[in-house]
């Protein structure tokens, strides 16, 4: 049997911002080739900051980060490790716009490809594949602009799978989509996790987790790692996942009778929280 092959192996990993706010403390974290992963978190945990250290767009103020068994620090030192590194994991920001800067969205797809020096019968096949990847072969010609979010959000994941990498990191994917946009980016994450890629997928939605993800890592205010595990065994776990503010009780009234439900933190309270059943 083929070993598997790690991807990232964090240590002790660090983060600070204006060399006085800590965004990552003490992470330890190993991710292997294929996993579909959830980071769990509230708004400000460090989610994002995570993600950019993955994609070597920060490196770690303290601890060690290596990237297929590579240290991160030795591939920032090599022009040609790092555009290979860059090849293989691909990063999607929260905002889309980060992404869509040229004058069509067929351009922005092609800018990756253009990039890393290839023919262009060969830009113009990934071009065509990540559009049809992502739905929006329809959009090749309309500029950024022009886009709702859900389609600039595909968009922009599109001009990330032009590059072909092994690895996904999305951002907050699923924030201020409307449901039905919200559905279809879900089906298209698991279908890219499906195909064998790599997917971290960082957000705050409880509800998409147990579809995305076959484990979940939840980061707690302290910016540290609360939690690993299965969805079904962190989305159980009521009490961790207020610790995290990811839930909180609220008291509701039915007649004289006054109880609490937990609640999503950004749910406005419309609906119960149910969570799956631990099978066994």
């Amino acid at each position: 049997m083929q070993q598997a092959t790690c991807v990232f192996e964090l240590q002790d990993v660090g983060y600070v911002y204006n060399r006085r706010q800590v965004a990552l403390d003490g992470i330890n974290l190993t991710v292997w080739e294929g996993e579909a992963v959830a980071v769990l978190g509230a708004n400000g945990c460090g989610k994002s900051t995570l993600l950019k250290i993955l994609d070597g767009l920060y490196t770690p103020a303290v601890g060690n980060l290596r990237v297929f068994g590579t240290d991160i620090r030795k591939i920032g030192a090599d022009v040609e490790d790092t555009h290979r590194f860059h090849r293989r994991i691909g990063l999607v920001f929260q905002d889309p716009d980060v992404q869509l800067f040229s004058p069509t969205v067929g351009d922005d797809v092609a800018f990756g490809p253009l990039q890393l020096g290839l023919p262009l019968p060969e830009v113009r096949r990934r071009v065509e594949a990540a559009l049809g990847q992502m739905g929006v072969e329809h959009l090749r010609d309309r500029a950024p602009f022009e886009l709702s979010g859900g389609e600039k959000k595909r968009a922009a994941i599109a001009s990330v799978l032009s590059l072909d990498p092994d690895v996904l990191l999305l951002d907050e994917p699923t924030a201020s989509l409307d449901p039905r946009t919200k559905w279809v980016l879900v089906d298209m994450i698991v279908q890219l996790a499906r195909q064998g890629k790599t997917v971290i997928t960082a957000t705050h939605d409880l509800e998409i987790v147990p579809i995305i993800a076959q484990r979940v890592i939840v980061m707690g205010e302290n910016r540290r790692i609360l939690a690993d595990g299965t969805p079904e065994w962190i989305l159980d776990d009521g009490a961790m996942l207020m610790e995290a503010n990811l839930i909180h009780e609220h008291p509701h009234r039915h007649a004289a009778l006054v109880h609490t439900h937990a609640h999503e933190v950004d749910s406005h309270h419309a609906e119960e929280i149910t969570h799956p059943t631990p099978s066994g």
